[in-house]
């Protein structure tokens, strides 16, 4: 066995996204304050920053308020202000426009920016680096290290060049220990590491399951005289039946348009397909006149996180911490969790800090944690908590008027006493024989298309001669479980294609996995309905090369 070289830090970052981005830039600024040195690294599966970053988005600045006073004069991208929120409620060829007046005020985007968040997190990068944080793109943390006591010590980066077969190709090169006082975990939604920290320091213990949404997002450009700066479009309603989830349009600078589309992965029907239904959503009028006459020039998909305040989990265990997405901190309603995360790093940053400058390491950061649930995170969070959990139990019309009342009284704060709970995403869908099939429409290759069409503009790659990171804890389930059961919904919720069932050489059916086409979006680890796919990361500088999403 080829022995590993180690790097030393005081805390090391998984995840180059705005938490761990985050984390560093504070940790950085305290060790300024206290005129005392302070040795932090961030760690980036994607080929840069920001190469696997997707979000909408729409950013609430509070937290880069906090952490970077001074940003609008550090060239930051936040340049593009939601000046028209609008909301529509669609059926299939009419929209209805709701009134700022009948949602909270909190709810209105006022002070809020639309931009891309991997825009952002590139510079953040920058802001970190100026402070000399060491940041190392295209390095997957594929391990994590423990001491011998149990706590965490670090990780170490995937090994380089490892044929399919398992040998070593001429480029092979051993992965990289990085050990640390204290290791952050901000690898966001679904993290393959974070997901064997919850596992194994029980970290759902206390809190409710995760849940998750699918985002597919993309880019247009559009003629000028569409183009609205500032415009911001959420939709609800169609084309969604026994689902739910809904639109956006955000008008962004050059004249592109950013749309997408979500769908909750606690849905019920096994024929659905996230992606068949953002393509089918571009078709409605309204959506339509937004985009008609442009271009798409990118696309993406990533899962996000929704189950706010009742599944927030245990946050800290010996030697590290959850930060971000890799917790979830997603406010909802608002569509909005960069603040949240962000904030989430800077706290964590407080608090290993502290430690450090305490000459402690590999004990829990319980300050953390109750420096979290004392903050404007989970105040956020707590008000709005009921919303997803009453349309995914009602349904869209009567989940929507019972959510609405909610976020009034609890801005009025006198919300409902109660809490109402999740249930995992892949216990909810149902058998092939209780569900009706969907027939989508083809695409026109001109305003939809498919999925194999739109994985190119993702700019994914993959090195094809190495181990599959699409994992089957047992093979034989997808041909004796998900297929006769469920009619194999994974063809069908992957926004890739990775998935597909071929027959073999005697005419019976087997499951295909192209993991060259996987935009990292992780609803196979989240919706398979036997939990037997294993999301592990591949390759550091594999993936989506997301240029402006």
């Amino acid at each position: 066995m080829t022995e590993r070289e180690s790097m030393a830090y005081d805390v090391v970052v998984v995840g180059g996204g705005p938490a761990g981005l985050s984390a560093a830039i504070r940790l950085k600024q305290l060790a300024a304050k206290a005129e005392r040195e302070i040795s932090v690294c961030v760690l980036e599966k994607g080929s840069e920053i920001g190469a696997h970053i997707l979000s909408g988005a729409v950013i609430d600045p509070k937290a880069l308020d906090e952490l970077l006073p001074d940003w609008k004069d550090r060239g930051s991208p936040l340049t593009m202000p939601v000046t028209d929120n609008q909301h529509w409620f669609l059926t299939k060829k009419r929209k209805f426009g709701l009134p700022d007046m009948l949602t909270p005020p909190f709810m209105r985007n006022r002070g809020t920016y639309s931009v891309s968040l991997g825009n952002v997190c590139r510079w953040l990068a920058g802001q970190a680096e100026e402070l000399g944080v060491e940041i190392f793109p295209g390095f997957s943390a594929s391990e994590i290290l423990f001491t011998e006591d149990g706590a965490v010590r670090g990780v170490a980066t995937g090994d380089m060049g490892v044929a399919r077969d398992g040998s070593h190709r001429a480029d092979y090169q051993p992965g990289i220990e990085l050990h640390a006082r204290y290791t952050f975990f901000a690898e966001g939604a679904r993290g393959h590491l974070t997901k064997r920290l919850t596992e194994l320091f029980n970290l759902r213990e206390k809190s409710g399951p995760q849940v998750f949404g699918l985002g597919v997002k993309e880019l247009w450009d559009i003629p000028a005289d569409k183009h609205q700066p500032g415009r911001v479009i959420h939709t609800q309603g169609w084309p969604l039946d026994d689902a739910w989830g809904g639109g956006f349009l955000y008008h962004q600078d050059n004249n592109q348009v950013a749309l997408g589309f979500v769908v909750a992965l606690d849905y019920t029907n096994p024929y659905l397909s996230p992606f068949e239904e953002m393509q089918r959503w571009k078709t409605h009028p309204a959506v339509r006149a937004e985009i008609e006459g442009g271009r798409r020039v990118s696309y993406g998909a990533r899962a996000i996180n929704e189950g706010g305040y009742q599944a927030i989990p245990k946050l800290v265990f010996p030697g590290g911490a959850l930060i971000g997405c890799s917790a979830g901190f997603l406010n909802v309603p608002r569509i909005k969790g960069t603040h949240t995360a962000m904030k989430s790093g800077m706290l964590a940053a407080e608090a290993a800090f502290e430690a450090v400058a305490a000459d402690r390491s590999g004990d829990t950061l319980d300050a953390y944690e109750t420096s979290l649930h004392s903050s404007w995170i989970v105040k956020e969070l707590k008000m709005v908590r009921n919303a997803q959990p009453a349309v995914a139990h009602w349904g869209g019309l009567a989940g929507t008027l019972y959510s609405g009342l909610d976020l009034w009284l609890n801005y009025w704060r006198i919300g409902f006493p109660w809490t109402l709970k999740h249930k995992a995403d892949h216990t909810r869908i149902r058998r092939k024989d209780h569900a009706a099939p969907i027939a989508y429409p083809k695409p026109d290759g001109v305003l939809t298309f498919d999925r194999l069409s739109s994985v190119f503009i993702s700019n994914t790659n993959h090195e094809e001669d190495q181990p599959v990171h699409l994992t089957l804890k047992d093979a034989d389930i997808p041909t004796a479980i998900n297929l006769p059961v469920f009619d194999g919904p994974e063809q069908r919720y992957c926004p890739a294609g990775v998935y597909e069932y071929v027959e073999d050489g005697s005419g019976a059916p087997r499951l295909q996995i192209n993991a060259q086409n996987c935009v990292h979006c992780k609803t196979c680890d989240i919706k398979d309905p036997t939990q037997n796919i294993n999301w592990v990361t591949p390759e550091g500088g594999g993936g989506p090369n997301y240029p402006n999403m």
